[in-house]
């Protein structure tokens, strides 16, 4: 049975991502960093009305094909709530991933999306059920990411931001079920300085073989441009 502070959790989450209000603003408080940093912070304050914002998409690795591709955020004018109304185009062709159009965000959805379609590609590669990769992502956020300042460089110039770094199922009990997925790392990179607030959002599995790395999957979105 999910725990009341587990249900809050969700609850604020779906309700931060879909720009609601904040009805438990006095639970949000009791977040870690990097869950704010990823579903309360307001990503798009300040934006001109009717905003459209490209990211590039890439994978690589030797597990699949590698992948170049775009994900497109139109953002609406802003409400009296403060909130905007977001399309996301989310890839393209065969990798086009979609959801419901978001009509009152004040997060990024891009976060929503790359972290949904994330989960869908690990029950694609390993079988398990999408909703327990969510569930091990959430806690992880709540209790052991890691968040530190970095310089990140966007396009020409360096900026100030906020790495997130998470490991959601290394520790897990139950990673025998999925072992060769269970080192996945996720990285996620925010800063006010780039318009929608997210640089890059990162996941990456990495084996090592003696002294020698190799990327067996790695999927990035990466801020480009906007306008």
């Amino acid at each position: 049975m999910k725990t009341l502070t587990t249900v809050l959790r969700t609850c604020v989450v779906v309700l931060a991502l879909a720009g609601a209000p904040a009805a438990f603003s006095a639970e949000s408080s009791q977040f870690s960093e990097a869950e704010r940093r990823v579903f309360t912070d307001k990503h798009l304050a300040g934006l001109k009305d009717a905003t459209t914002i490209e990211y590039s998409y890439q994978k690589s690795g030797s597990l699949e094909a590698v992948a170049d591709d775009k994900i497109v955020v139109m953002i609406g004018v802003a409400k009296q709530s403060g909130g905007r109304s977001v399309k996301v185009e989310y890839l393209s062709g065969q990798r086009r991933f979609e959801l419901p159009d978001v009509q009152d965000a004040e997060s990024n959805p891009v976060i929503l999306f790359f972290l949904e379609r994330d989960v869908r590609e690990m029950n694609r590669l390993t079988g398990g059920a999408a909703r327990y990769y969510q569930k091990r992502i959430r806690m992880a956020l709540a209790q052991s990411a890691q968040s530190k300042p970095v310089k990140i460089k966007v396009g020409s110039r360096e900026v100030a931001a906020t790495e997130v770094r998470l490991a959601p199922y290394r520790d897990d009990p139950a990673r025998p079920r999925y072992e060769k997925f269970a080192d996945k790392i996720y990285v996620l990179t925010f800063s006010p300085e780039v318009p929608g607030g997210v640089v890059e959002l990162r996941s990456e599995l990495v084996t090592r073989d003696g002294g020698e790395s190799r990327i067996v999957i790695a999927e990035s979105v990466r801020f480009v441009r906007s306008w």
